[in-house]
């Protein structure tokens, strides 16, 4: 592990210019043929997203929407308290716009950019309410979840009737080794699943400055270069979330000036989990979201041994120090960057590892 004594820590501006790095090295890496596509949408979004956040920003703070922190998390967050949230509200719809306006109004990416929105909207009003109560319980858990399946049904339930493609083939999940599962009916609430896990899982991967949107931004890239042979609208929609996230990190590095919120993170899910579904890449967007994947691990492995080592006295073990993973790396010794810098770099092996793995699609 670390040492946290030993080892110079990386600014949030090296990190910046990191995250620049890998997308470009990304593209002209992985996918050549497809720079321009690519690089056009992701440079637009990234620079409209980064100069609307100097306007956004200032008006995020003359309306108190100042994030509340938890008092039991790493004690160091403690200072971010009053920082701007909802940052997702300026960069989501940049993506969605630049998406729609450069793929000339394609069907299938207006129906995940109304995902998108949608989510981004339940996220926003969680949000509003976390800091009209000024506390950390905004939707109950319940009715969330309860919101996140509707919009995933509505999508779905959309594809079916248009019949986006045959539906025999669009049941179907593609793994690694030409393998070709045939689910059927089955497929329908794993979809649902997917959309809402993706959603919650990019949520509890946003604790840390320019976490969540940096992996963010490598996914949308890595999904882009898996979906850009059968969709190429949909790989613009990727390159120019990839943007988007981009320029908000430019406010979001290490220290932030503004959250994303459960308005960004939400929506982040739920279009990276929508693009998957109409390119039949399931599997490949569990592996481009490992990151997510394993934060959203340690909470149930936390709340499960703290559950099962419950004694007489109501109180239980902890399997990590704190859950999400980048908390307990935090409480260890590890400083925010240097958790931001390893999860991007992890999540880039991962990506390369998706676009090189082959799969019948």
């Amino acid at each position: 592990m670390l040492d946290a004594k030993t080892t110079s820590f990386p600014t949030g501006n090296f990190l910046l210019v990191l995250l620049t790095i890998i997308l470009l090295g990304l593209i002209f890496g992985l996918a050549f043929p497809l720079v321009q596509t690519l690089i056009i949408p992701l440079t637009i979004s990234a620079i409209i997203s980064g100069t609307l956040g100097y306007a956004v920003i200032p008006v995020l703070q003359r309306l108190k929407t100042g994030q509340v922190i938890q008092e039991d998390g790493p004690q160091s967050h403690l200072k971010k308290a009053g920082t701007p949230t909802m940052g997702g509200i300026f960069f989501v719809p940049v993506a969605v716009v630049v998406a729609i306006v450069s793929s000339d109004f394609n069907m299938e990416l207006f129906a995940v950019s109304l995902v998108t929105l949608g989510y981004l909207a339940i996220g926003w009003v969680d949000d509003w309410l976390i800091l009209r109560q000024q506390s950390n319980k905004g939707i109950s858990p319940k009715m969330k979840l309860l919101l996140q399946i509707v919009v995933a049904v509505v999508f779905l339930a959309h594809i079916y009737y248009n019949k986006t493609r045959e539906l025999e083939e669009f049941t179907q999940v593609a793994l690694p080794g030409r393998i070709i599962l045939p689910l059927g009916l089955f497929f329908w609430p794993l979809a649902v699943f997917a959309m809402t896990a993706e959603s919650n899982a990019t949520n509890l991967t946003d604790g840390v400055d320019g976490l969540a949107g940096g992996t963010g931004a490598i996914a949308f890239l890595g999904l882009a270069l898996l979906v850009s042979p059968n969709n190429p609208e949909l790989a613009i929609f990727c390159a120019s979330f990839a943007g988007a996230c981009l320029g908000f990190i430019l406010h979001n590095r290490h220290k932030a000036k503004v959250f994303m919120g459960d308005t960004g993170s939400l929506a982040l899910g739920g279009a990276l989990a929508a693009v998957a579904i109409l390119d039949g890449q399931l599997w490949g967007l569990f592996l481009i979201s490992g990151i997510f994947f394993v934060e959203s691990l340690s909470v149930i492995a936390q709340v499960t041994y703290y559950k099962a080592t419950k004694g007489p006295d109501g109180k239980g073990k902890r399997l990590l120090k704190m859950a999400p993973l980048h908390h307990h790396l935090e409480l260890s010794g590890w400083q925010e960057t240097q958790v931001v810098g390893v999860f991007y770099l992890v999540n880039t092996l991962l990506v390369i590892l998706a676009v090189l793995t082959p799969v019948n699609n």
